[in-house]
Formats: structure tokens, sequence, C-alpha cells
């Protein structure tokens, strides 16, 4: 199978010459072509650090990264387009709009713009609210405006930053069942990012763990499930098994003084 994306040996540093922060150290990992990895680790471990440096917002220390073959060089939607908590819609313009942006600026032509536009708002089931503005909208829904956005740019990846961290669980996973049924049609390629474990369980191929600052792979874990998953997945040996592996995996370790509020 093809490899999407391509990562060697890949460090990065905030700082100067003084004090320095190492944020993601010495992490080489491969997604597949059609492969949706999620990646989970605690606050702070250079998650999105990496997600970044993989879309090109972050030039990286030292290390590689091949994306569909050739070096990333800058910041491209063609390549990776990313989908952030925020929404970032702009609230003057109608969805179609919103979603069309990004061909906009590339110089495509009205029409052709609004017709690529209409075509995700219909795979991601808002084609009716095309010409609403984004505030006439759920949060729930402005997200998977956000995301056709992201598609409507045919990315060879999709970097995907704690997308539904500020939805409540029910809608998320409505929206994550969703994103999964697109992107197995698709087969598109992802990095995502999360905290919520039931999220990447349900939604990888693939989960990465990384540690604590800095950040390195610790664990892969294969979800050898096909996608997409419909909800009874969570209910199965697999997820649970999974789930309670990577929540042991994952808790800190007792201090001493712990045993003062037993």
């Amino acid at each position: 199978m093809n490899k999407a994306v391509e990562i060697e040996h890949l460090n990065v540093t905030y700082g100067g010459d003084g004090e320095q922060l190492v944020a993601v150290k010495d992490v080489s990992l491969e997604v597949r072509e059609g492969e949706l990895v999620t990646i989970i680790g605690p606050s702070g471990c250079g998650k999105s650090t990496l997600l970044h440096a993989v879309g090109g917002l972050i030039k990286p220390t030292s290390g590689t990264i091949r994306v569909g073959g050739k070096p990333l060089e800058k910041p491209d939607p063609r390549t990776a387009a990313f989908v952030f908590q925020e929404y970032s819609l702009l609230p003057w313009k109608t969805v179609v709009e919103n979603v069309a942006i990004g061909l906009k600026f590339e110089g495509v032509d009205r029409a052709t713009r609004r017709e690529a536009a209409l075509e995700h708002l219909r795979i991601m089931g808002l084609e009716e609210f095309a010409d609403k503005r984004p505030g006439q909208l759920s949060g729930g829904m402005q997200q998977r405006v956000a995301v056709a956005r992201a598609l409507v740019m045919q990315p060879r990846l999709v970097l995907m930053d704690e997308p539904f961290g500020a939805l409540d669980e029910q809608t998320r996973m409505r929206i994550g069942s969703e994103i999964s049924r697109v992107f197995t049609l698709e087969a598109r390629s992802a990095m995502f990012v999360t905290h919520s474990l039931d999220e990447a369980v349900f939604l990888a191929d693939r989960i990465i763990m990384m540690s604590a600052r800095p950040g390195t792979i610790v664990e892969e874990i294969v979800v050898d499930e096909p996608r997409p998953r419909s909800r009874e997945f969570m209910q199965t040996k697999t997820f649970i098994d999974i789930r309670s592996h990577l929540f042991a995996s994952l808790e800190p370790p007792a201090r001493e003084d712990d045993a003062l509020y037993r």
C-alpha cells in the first residue's frame, strides 16, 4: 500500500540560544493511503506540534517529512488540509461560500467552485443549508462545514486537531461516525489528534500513543475492525480492551503524597 505520509527522526525544539523546549523528539511514523491514524497522549506532549509540522505550519528543527513521496516545503491545502477545533468560518459569507473559499483563492471560476462545494456539502448531509450563514447552524453542523471546506480541496492528507473538542460527547460521536463514513468512502488519509479515548478507538485504523514532553512515540495499536463502524462496536470486547489499555497506559504514576488522601 502506498504511503501518504513518511516522517523520519522528526525533532521540534522551541526557543533560541537561551532556554529551549523540546516538544517532539525523534518521531518516525508512516501513514498509508486511506488510513486514519489517531494520536493521543498527555496534555503538552507535542501532539499538535507534530500535526502542525506535518502540515507545514511549523518548521522542524531536524528530520524529514514527505507527503505523497515528496518533501514537505510549505503549507498547501492540496497536500494537507487542516480541520481545527475552532471552525474559523467567515460569518458574513454563506455556508457554500465558506466551503468554496480555498478554491476561490486558487482562481477556480465561480460556477465550478460552487458545484464542488455543493457536492461536498451533499456528502456531509448539509446541502439544504448551503445558502444559510454559519451563525444559523449548530456547532456540530458548523464543524461539518469546516470538514467539507477541507475535503473540497481534494487534499492528499487531512489533519484534524481536536476538531470535536468543543462539542458534547453524543454530538462528537455522531459526527465522528459521519466522518468515518465519508473518509472510508473517499479512501481519505488522515491524522487525528484527540484527548477522547472513545474517539481514538472508534475512528482509528491505528492509534499512536505519545509520551509526556518531550513527545516520543511509545506505542502503536492496530484497531482491526473494518470502517465505517457502527455504535455497536463500542460494546465489543475489542473496543473495551483497547480503551482499557489506553486508559491504563495514560494514567500518571502515583506520587508518594497521594497516600495522604486515601
